[in-house]
Parts: structure tokens; C-alpha cells; sequence
């Protein structure tokens, strides 16, 4: 389903280049500079609000993502709703705290309303002056590939559409002549590979990429012999397409290369910039709908013999049981080595039940276990253990969806694959949208997706 990736898409280094580090402070630094000049603007002083306001607003966004290479019409979209999203959690917090009167109306208003039309064009100046910077003659770069196979026409693909590089690709070499030679590669093919190093000094080559497969040791070894003998910088290309990359990213460990293919998204600032989305929202909600809790527990508790929590096991951050919290919506609580997954029109469901599942009321006290630290308001939703234990057989890479926390919402959920999961093909789609959810997060992610769980629980109308 969503295996048509671009070769540059699938690993990511930490933002060490000057551009990444820009992008990571501009989003945030521009919502701060906007709110504390319009402030200066109409005169008002620093006070302790202000600040408060500030640090709110850096650490939900920080790091800001890296818009210049998408479409000019994309990243406006995204900014708008990023933002939008931002100010509904900011509204809901001032809603909470009864602090809105510490601002002026018309500061808020006029924040409001530029901060994106400053992130608009924040992002556009960024992205001509990257497109200025590859147009220039000494800032252009030469580059070929070892290789001439598929691979190769990905990396090559990669390093044409990512302009603001300024990679000019010059062809292949090859010491094959079968059909192994891609078809795309054929018109560009330069020579063997003994005719490499002269080719990169005669035509000052400053790149080259490495992609043959790891059964060609002795070759590549003797490659990179004659290649060092040049000025050109060497790069490595793993064939990692055969399998699923989540998180895929350079590391250094003491001096030695590691290359990761498997890992979290949470880690460092990002797992910082999670929790305390995490603490702050599922606090702020909590507070709001404690009168709701009440109701919904008083239904559940007239409306059949039994407790009002469900309690049951689940597979939570690397595949480690806790304990999950539901209102009870049937008769009977399986938990055991076989559970059965609820059904339309399942017999077990009471009818108060059948009504908080089709709101997903009865999910409402995971916000608890998301204090506890067990979950995350947005993630992959925990299954039944029983049946982790029966997919995890059945579902290539299907654990993997437990590098993070689970969630109360998903990125599956919101995409049509809310409710029972009757057969292999449908779990493995819902697996597929985690392991999407995992290589793409951010934190204008979970907030689209925390937008898109309301207005789904609110119309939707075929969950049971």
C-alpha cells in the first residue's frame, strides 16, 4: 500500500545542515516574534503571560518541519492547518485555565491572523534562496553512479527531483551487459567500472554513489581504492527496499558507522516535544470532561451488572503488557488466551454500551493511562494481547508498531479502519497506516489527526 517511496524519503540523518536547523527554529521562532511584536506594536509590556504564552507556543512546535522542498500550494496548506490546529489547543487551554483575559482581543486577533501569512512567506524566501544557492556555478556539484540496476534508478530519480541540492548526474558505470542493466539506465551508461576513477579526475566529478549489491565485496573494495586516489566524496547506497524502514537514520557509535532501519521517532527532542503534548492535552481534557465521566459511568453502571471500568491486557512501548482502561460496553470482560473481537450487532454488547462504542465514549478513560505514561493520545491502538499473539505471525513487521506508545486515535482509525478487523487483509492494511504513522511523525501530525478523530467521532456513524 504504501510502498512506492522515493529513495531519499527512506532514511534521515539528524538535523546537523544548516538548513534543517533553520527549518527546526522557524516555525516556532516566527509564532513568538509575531506575537511579541504585535505586542510592542500597540504597546503592551512583557508581563508574566506573555512569557508563559511564549514557551507554550515554542514547545508545541519545536522542532518546526522542513517545508522547503514541498510545493509552494502544499506548504501553505499545511502551515494554515498546523496553525489552526495550535490555536483550537490554545483556546482550549486559556478555556481551561480561565486566562484568556491576560491578552488584549486585538493582539490575538492580529496574531492570528499574520503568524501564518509570516510562515508563508518565511518558507517561500527559504525556498528561493536554497533554489538561488543551486543555481550557482560553484555551488553545483558533478555526481555518478556505481551501478546501473534499479537502485541505481531510484538514487538517480532522488538526486534529479531534489533540486535544491544542485546535483548534476552525469550516468552510470557498469561491468554488466545483461539484462541486469536497467532500462532507464541503458542511454546514460559512461563505462566499466575499471574506467571510473579516470572519468572522475578528467571531468572534476565531486560525487559518487556506490550501488552495487554486497555480493560484490571484492569489487567495491577495489573501487574504493582507485576512487580515493581522487578528490570526489564517497557515498554507499544499502538496498533496503526488500524490507520495511521505519525510522531509518545514520548513527555514530564511538567512531564506527551504524546504520539504523528500525527505530522510534521518539527519541531526544522529539520524545520531550511528545510527552508533554502528551501531559498537557490529556490533563486539559481530562478537566473538561470530568462531568462527562460521571454521566458516562453512572449509564454504565444502571444499564447492566458489573464494574464500570474494563480493565484488559495490552501490548504497549516495546511490546511490554499494561493494563488498558475502557468503560464496559458488554456483559461479559474476555481476556484471556482467545478474545473475541466485537461485531455488529454482538450479542454481548448492552445497549448503553452499543451507544458509548458508537461515540467511542467508552475510550475516554485512556486518557488516564496516557498520565500513567502507558499511552499516547495519538498512536497505534493497542490490540488485545491474544491477538498480537496470533498476528504477530500472520503480518510481516507487524511488532514493529510497537517502537512507540499506543494510542487513544491512529493514523489507521482516521483513515477508514476504525472497528473490527474480521480479516488478515484488513489487519495488515491497519498495520501498514502504523508503520506509515511511524516513519512520517510529527507534531503537526498528531494534531491533524487528533482534528480529524473529532470530527469523525462526531459523524460517523458506522463504529459499533
Amino acid at each position: 500500500m504504501f510502498e512506492d517511496r522515493s529513495y531519499k524519503r527512506t532514511f534521515y540523518s539528524a538535523p546537523q545542515s544548516v538548513e534543517s536547523l533553520v527549518a527546526a527554529f522557524l516555525e516556532p521562532g516566527i509564532i513568538v516574534l509575531c506575537f511579541l511584536g504585535i505586542n510592542a506594536w500597540f504597546g503592551e509590556p512583557v508581563l508574566r503571560s506573555t512569557l508563559t504564552l511564549c514557551l507554550l507556543v515554542f514547545a508545541l512546535t519545536f522542532p518546526g518541519r522542513n517545508r522547503f522542498s514541498e510545493h509552494p500550494v502544499s506548504a501553505a496548506i499545511d502551515v494554515i492547518s498546523s496553525w489552526v490546529v495550535l490555536l483550537v489547543i490554545l483556546s482550549l487551554c486559556a478555556y481551561a485555565t480561565n486566562s484568556m483575559g491576560y491578552f488584549e482581543e486585538r493582539t490575538l486577533l492580529r496574531w492570528a491572523l499574520l503568524t501564518p501569512v509570516a510562515q508563508i512567506l518565511a518558507v517561500e524566501l527559504g525556498r528561493q534562496v536554497l533554489r538561488w544557492q543551486a543555481r550557482q556555478p560553484q555551488a553545483r556539484r558533478s555526481a555518478v553512479i556505481i551501478g546501473a540496476g534499479s537502485l541505481a534508478t531510484k538514487v538517480a530519480r532522488a538526486l534529479h527531483d531534489s533540486k535544491a541540492l544542485g546535483v548534476d548526474f552525469l550516468g552510470y558505470f557498469d561491468d554488466r551487459q545483461d539484462e541486469r542493466i536497467h532500462s532507464e539506465a541503458q542511454p546514460k551508461m559512461l563505462g566499466t567500472l575499471s574506467q571510473v576513477s579516470d572519468y572522475v579526475r578528467t571531468h572534476g566529478v565531486r560525487e559518487v554513489y556506490i550501488t552495487l549489491p554486497l555480493g560484490s565485496q571484492p569489487r567495491i573494495v577495489q573501487l574504493l581504492e582507485n576512487i580515493q586516489g581522487t578528490t570526489a566524496s564517497l557515498f554507499f547506497v544499502p538496498d533496503v527496499f526488500g524490507i520495511s524502514i521505519i525510522q531509518g537514520r545514520l548513527q555514530d557509535i564511538n567512531g564506527v558507522p551504524v546504520v539504523g532501519i528500525c527505530e522510534t521517532p521518539f527519541t531526544g527532542t522529539n520524545e520531550l516535544v511528545k510527552r508533554i503534548s502528551d501531559v498537557v492535552l490529556s490533563g486539559l481534557i481530562l478537566a473538561l470532561i470530568s462531568p462527562l465521566l460521571l454521566l458516562v459511568a453512572l449509564g454504565v453502571k444502571l444499564s447492566s451488572p458489573g464494574p464500570v471500568i474494563f480493565k484488559q491486557r495490552r501490548n504497549g512501548l516495546d511490546g511490554e503488557e499494561i493494563i488498558v482502561y475502557k468503560f464496559r460496553s458488554m456483559r461479559t470482560q474476555d481476556d484471556g488466551a482467545v478474545v473475541k473481537q466485537a461485531t455488529k450487532s454482538d450479542p454481548r454488547i448492552t445497549r448503553f454500551g452499543a451507544f458509548i462504542r458508537r461515540t467511542s465514549l467508552d475510550e475516554l478513560p485512556q486518557f488516564i493511562n496516557v498520565l500513567q505514561g502507558r499511552m499516547s493520545i495519538v498512536g497505534p491502538r493497542p490490540h488485545a494481547v491474544a491477538h498480537n499473539e496470533e498476528y504477530r505471525k500472520l503480518i510481516k513487521a507487524y511488532m514493529v508498531r510497537h517502537k512507540v506508545r499506543p494510542g487513544i486515535t491512529g493514523w489507521a482509525q482516521v483513515n477508514g479502519l476504525r472497528g473490527e478487523t474480521d480479516t488478515v487483509d484488513k489487519m495488515k492494511a491497519r498495520v501498514e497506516y502504523d508503520l506509515e504513522y511511524l516513519r512520517n511523525w510529527s507534531l503537526a501530525l498528531d494534531l491533524q489527526i487528533i482534528v480529524r478523530t473529532v470530527r469523525l467521532v462526531m459523524f460517523d456513524r458506522h463504529a459499533y
